[in-house]
C-alpha cells in the first residue's frame, strides 16, 4: 500500500504540473524557443540521446540472452542492462498508446502540414485523432531516456548525479529545438520514471530461477522474436 500511495502522489504531482504548464507555460515557452533560440546543431544533437538508447535496446537483450545460454548466469551489471532494455521497450509501447489517446498537437509543423501552434495557432488535445501530427503528448524522448536512467538511478544510487545528466541534456535539446511543449516533457519524464520504478520492483520480486528463464526466452534461437515490437529510433519523439 505504501508503494501504491507513492505512485499515486507522484501521479497527482505530475497532473498538477502538466495542467499548470498547459495553462501558463507551454505557449509562451514555445514562442520564445521559436523566436529567440531558433535551434542549432548542438541542440539537435543533445536531444538524440533517447534515439541512441533505443538503438541499443534489442542488441542488449540479445547479448544478455546469449550470455545466459553460454555461461549460465548474468553478473549484476548485465542484469541491470537487461532490465533497462525491458523498461525502455515497455515505456515506448505505453507512450505510443498515450500519444494516440491524447492527440495533442505539436509546437511546430513537422509532417504533412500538420496544424501547429507556431504556424497555425492550434493548441489543444484531440483525443484518438490519430496521425503523426497529433502525437506531441507525452514526449517520447523524455519517456525513453528516463525509463533507462530511472532504472540506473535505482540500481547504482552512488552515480545518481550522472544519471540525471542525460534527461537534462535531452530536455534542453528538445526545448531549444521547439520539438515539445513543456507539459509534454513533464508527462514523459513521469511516465518513463514510473515504468523504470515498476520494472525494478517487479524484477526484485521475481525468483532467481524464473529470471534466468526470462533471459533465455529473449535470446536468439528460442522461437521468440522481439525485434518486431521494438520501437525504431525515428519513432521516439
Amino acid at each position: 500500500m505504501t508503494v501504491l500511495r507513492s505512485y499515486l502522489w507522484a501521479f497527482l504531482v505530475c497532473v498538477v504540473l502538466v495542467v499548470l504548464a498547459e495553462t501558463f507555460v507551454d505557449r509562451p515557452a514555445a514562442r520564445f524557443a521559436h523566436d529567440v533560440i531558433g535551434g542549432n546543431v548542438v541542440l539537435l544533437t543533445m536531444q538524440r540521446i533517447p534515439e541512441w538508447l533505443t538503438t541499443c535496446a534489442v542488441p542488449v537483450l540479445a547479448v544478455t540472452g546469449l550470455w545466459h545460454l553460454g555461461r549460465g548466469g548474468l553478473p549484476r551489471a548485465a542484469h541491470v542492462l537487461f532490465l533497462a532494455a525491458i523498461s525502455l521497450l515497455l515505456a515506448g509501447a505505453i507512450k505510443d498508446t498515450l500519444k494516440y489517446a491524447f492527440g495533442h498537437t505539436w509546437p511546430e509543423t513537422w509532417v504533412n502540414h500538420n496544424p501547429s501552434y507556431i504556424q497555425d495557432g492550434v493548441y489543444g488535445f484531440f483525443p484518438f485523432h490519430g496521425g503523426p501530427g497529433w502525437a506531441s503528448f507525452p514526449s517520447g524522448h523524455m519517456t525513453i531516456v528516463t525509463s533507462v536512467m530511472g532504472l540506473f538511478w535505482l540500481a547504482w544510487p552512488r552515480l545518481r548525479a550522472v544519471w540525471v545528466l542525460p534527461p537534462l541534456i535531452t530536455a534542453i535539446g528538445l526545448y531549444g529545438m521547439d520539438y515539445h511543449f513543456v507539459g509534454d516533457m513533464i508527462a514523459g519524464s513521469f511516465l518513463g520514471s514510473a515504468v523504470a520504478a515498476a520494472t525494478w520492483r517487479i524484477a526484485a520480486a521475481v525468483p532467481a530461477a524464473e529470471r534466468q528463464a526470462l533471459y533465455a526466452s529473449f535470446s536468439p534461437g528460442t522461437g521468440q522474436s522481439i525485434a518486431t515490437n521494438s520501437p525504431r529510433p525515428d519513432s521516439v519523439r
